[in-house]
């Protein structure tokens, strides 16, 4: 039981508006360089099923993670986090 309560609670974190958002968004810049999914695992020396699996919401992504997806991608990371608090897809605590 203890299992299944918290296997819920990964996947209502992982599909979350933020979470589509941040995904769409590296889908794009990643598409935006004209590079497959192969191409940009490629460059961060990761197997191309990961980043399928960024971009299917199947895997979330890390700070760590995000700073050198952005890296790679010509991104700022503050930037899409900046975004993603303004367009009110993240809400601030009260």
């Amino acid at each position: 039981m203890y299992l299944v309560s918290n296997i819920g609670a990964v996947l209502k974190s992982i599909y979350t508006k933020e979470s589509d958002a941040l995904r769409a968004w590296l889908k794009t810049k990643r598409k935006e360089k004209g590079w497959s999914q192969r191409k940009l695992a490629s460059q961060l020396g990761i197997h191309h099923s990961i980043i399928g699996k960024i971009e299917t919401g199947e895997r979330q992504v890390n700070v760590v993670e995000l700073i050198r997806l952005c890296k790679e991608l010509d991104a700022n990371p503050v930037k899409i986090i900046e975004e993603l608090m303004s367009e009110s897809y993240i809400s601030e605590p009260s």
